[in-house]
C-alpha cells in the first residue's frame, strides 16, 4: 500500500475480497467488484497482493511421524496446436504435499481411502534434472520425511539428501502414478482446473504468482476466516512490486519452496 494512489479503503476491500471468496477473482471480475477503471490497476493490486501471500520464514513441510509426502512434477499451460509434433510451450511445476490420515467415521476432505492433502507447495523448475527437483523437494520438505515419489532416475538422489525415499510408481505410466500417487495429483488437477476456469490460463511470466495463490487457499482451506488476517499480517514484512516491474518482467515473483 506504500505510497499507492488508490484509497486505503479500497486496499482493504480488495485484501477481504481475494482471501474471502473461496475459488479467487479474476482481474476483470476484481475490477468491477471494486469500480475500478483501469485494467491495469486492478492488475497490479491483485500482484500485490499475491507477494503477500508468502510468508518470507516459511517452514518445510512433513516431518510428521505416521505421514509422508508424495512429490511430483507436471506441465501447465502454454500452447500447442500449431506448434509440431513434440513441440509445447509448458512450464514445469514441480508439487510437494503431505499426505494425512482421519480416523473412520470422520468427515472427508479429498477422501482417497482416510487420506487427505495436508499442506502443499509447489514452484516453477527449469527441468527435470536432479539439480532442479532435489532442489525444490529440499527447500520445500523436512529432512527425514517419508517422501513417494515415481521411478524418475532424478529423484535417485534422494535419500544421500537426508530423506527417507520411496520410488513406488512407474514414471510414464498414468493409472499406476495415480495409484500411488493420488493426493499430489488431485492437486495437480485442483491447480488447473482453478486456473482454467477463474482465470483462463495464464502466462508463464507470472505462474509462480498464481502457484503462490493456490497454494496460500489450498494450506487455509480449513481456516477460511483466518486468510484475511493472514494476507495483512504477511504481507506487512513483504515488499511488493511495482506496475513497472511486473509488466516489464524485472519482478521476480517470490517462490513458495525451493
Amino acid at each position: 500500500m506504500e505510497r499507492s494512489r488508490v484509497p486505503l479503503s479500497t486496499w482493504f476491500w480488495a485484501a477481504y475480497l481475494i482471501a474471502s471468496q473461496t475459488q479467487g477473482m479474476s482481474a476483470v471480475q476484481f475490477q468491477r467488484q471494486l469500480g475500478l477503471s483501469r485494467y491495469e490497476t486492478a492488475f497490479g493490486i491483485l500482484h500485490k497482493l499475491r507477494a503477500g501471500m508468502v510468508r518470507p520464514d516459511q517452514d518445510r513441510i512433513g516431518g510428521r511421524d505416521g505421514e509422508h509426502v508424495e512429490v511430483d512434477e507436471t506441465l501447465v499451460g502454454g500452447r500447442t496446436r500449431g506448434e509440431g509434433r513434440g513441440v509445447h510451450r509448458k512450464t514445469l511445476v514441480s508439487c510437494a504435499v503431505e499426505v494425512r490420515h482421519r480416523e473412520p467415521g470422520t468427515a472427508q476432505d479429498n477422501r482417497r481411502d482416510g487420506r487427505y492433502a495436508g499442506r502443499v507447495r509447489l514452484a516453477i523448475v527449469p527441468d527435470r534434472s536432479a539439480e532442479s527437483l532435489c532442489g525444490f523437494v529440499e527447500g520445500a520438505v523436512e529432512p527425514g520425511t517419508l517422501l513417494i515419489t515415481d521411478d524418475w532416475s532424478a529423484y535417485a538422489s534422494l535419500r544421500k539428501r537426508g530423506y527417507d525415499h520411496h520410488a513406488i510408481a512407474e514414471c510414464g505410466e498414468p493409472e499406476i502414478a495415480d495409484e500411488f500417487l493420488p493426493i499430489v495429483h488431485l492437486v495437480f488437477s485442483n491447480l488447473k482446473t482453478w486456473l482454467n476456469g477463474i482465470h483462463h490460463g495464464v502466462s508463464a511470466k507470472h505462474l509462480q504468482a498464481y502457484l503462490n495463490e493456490f497454494t496460500f487457499r489450498f494450506n487455509r482451506r480449513f481456516y477460511p476466516f483466518n486468510a484475511f488476517r493472514s494476507l495483512l499480517g504477511i504481507a506487512g514484512d513483504t515488499i511488493a512490486p511495482t506496475f513497472g516491474e511486473l509488466y516489464s518482467g524485472e519482478w521476480q515473483h517470490p517462490r513458495c519452496s525451493g
